[in-house]
Formats: C-alpha cells, structure tokens, sequence
C-alpha cells in the first residue's frame, strides 16, 4: 500500500501557520506527516515560489490544503505541482484564470472583517483589533482571537490585484469547506468556488477561521481528501 499523503497546510492573510495548530495536532495524532510553513503574503509569486520550495522537500503523495488567501496561493500552483494529489479548501479563495480578489469583492459590498484594513507605508494591509476580534475571528474565543491579531502577518495591498493563471483545480481533484457565518470571504462566493471546481463540498456553521473555531470539521474534510487519493495513488 502506497504511503498517505503528507498535509501541507498553507495560510492565509492575517495569519501564520500556528493558526492550523488544532488541525495539525489531530493530523499527527492520526498518524500523517504535517508541514505548516510560513508565507511572507507579498506578492503571488513570491508566495507560490515559497510553497514549491517546501513541495520539494517531501517525498511521496503531497494533500495541499489552504484557508483564506492561502486558497489564492495554492491554486496558483498550477497544473504542474510535482507530487500534489489534491487540494483543500477552507473557506479560501478558488479563482479561476484571469481572476482576481480585488476584482471579485469589488462586485459586492465589503464584508465586515475587510471593512477598514489599515494600509501602511510599505502598502501592507492590516486588520484593526475590533475587526480582526469580532469579525475575522467572530466564533472564536476571544482571548485567543486578540493572540491572534497580535500575531497577524500583513497582507502586501498589491496582492488584491494579482491575476490568477491556469488554476490548479483545473488538474486536481478539490475538497471546500464552506463557512456559512463567513465575514471575510462571502459564502455565495465560496459556494461559486466550489461548484466551478467541481469540489466534494461540506459547509459548517462557522465563520472565516474554521481551522481554529471548528478544527475537527476541517480534520474530517482533509482526512477524507487523504483517503480518497490514497486508494487513487
């Protein structure tokens, strides 16, 4: 029997990889390898050169799973991502070619967690305490919410306007979880994502961080993904 895939967990704006650490901690219970690197969240490229690099230091069947934004970085990955097997999605982005995220959210109101992103010197975007607490991480504790937003990693603005090329779902089989309660992201346009992809699809009463509000939903998803390219290898 071929080996199970190992988890490359990728995410998004506002966050760092401890943000999977519920996730990745049940995974490795269940007996998976995890990896959860770190992005710099410049530009498109730049992220998606980050994530070959840590794709080409695993061997074997490579699951990439992505939240938010991290969803924009691993459909850039293409139709050409050595040993990736499938792709999971948590309340990310799925844009199709000749898309972007500015484009799309600019079709609707702005959502309440987006509502008034602090733009920097260096033209990086950062959530305010009150948005990032009640909104971004709205289900969430909120004493770990406020570690979250000390913590938060700055998204470059530029990256709002970076154009999606050939998707990756258009190669791969795809996985989304739906967050029904989503504040960041709309959840008419996560369902959108996942029908074009054609994705196995669950929606859970969460809203934009479901990795840390419902880490067992996400788990069964990832796992579920996990087993079906498994028997597939």
């Amino acid at each position: 029997m071929p080996p199970l895939p190992t988890i490359v967990l990728v995410h998004g704006a506002w966050a760092d990889g401890s943000s999977w650490s519920a996730v990745i901690e049940r995974l490795q219970a269940d007996g998976y390898q995890v990896i959860a690197p770190q992005f710099p969240l410049t530009s498109l490229a730049e992220n998606v050169a980050r994530l070959r690099q840590v794709l080409a230091r695993q061997n074997g069947p490579l699951l990439v799973a992505g939240h938010s934004y991290g969803g924009q970085i691993i459909t850039a990955l293409g139709t050409d991502a050595p040993g990736v097997v499938g792709l999971v999605y948590i309340a990310a982005f799925g844009l199709d070619e000749g898309e972007s995220i500015g484009a799309l959210l600019s079709q609707g109101p702005v959502t309440p967690a987006l509502a008034h992103l602090i733009i920097d010197q260096q033209g990086f975007a950062w959530l305010p305490e009150d948005d990032f607490v009640n909104h971004f991480a709205a289900d969430v504790d909120p004493v770990k919410a406020k570690v979250m937003y000390a913590v938060q990693q700055p998204l470059s603005a530029t990256a709002l306007q970076d154009v999606m090329g050939v998707p990756a779902w258009k190669a791969l089989p795809s996985w989304y979880l739906v967050a029904d309660g989503d504040q960041a992201i709309p959840p008419d346009a996560e369902r959108l994502f996942a029908q074009r992809m054609g994705a196995t699809t669950v929606e859970v009463p969460t809203n934009h961080v479901a990795m840390v509000s419902h880490p067992e939903d996400v788990v069964q998803l990832i796992e579920t993904a996990a087993q079906a390219t498994h028997s597939e290898v």
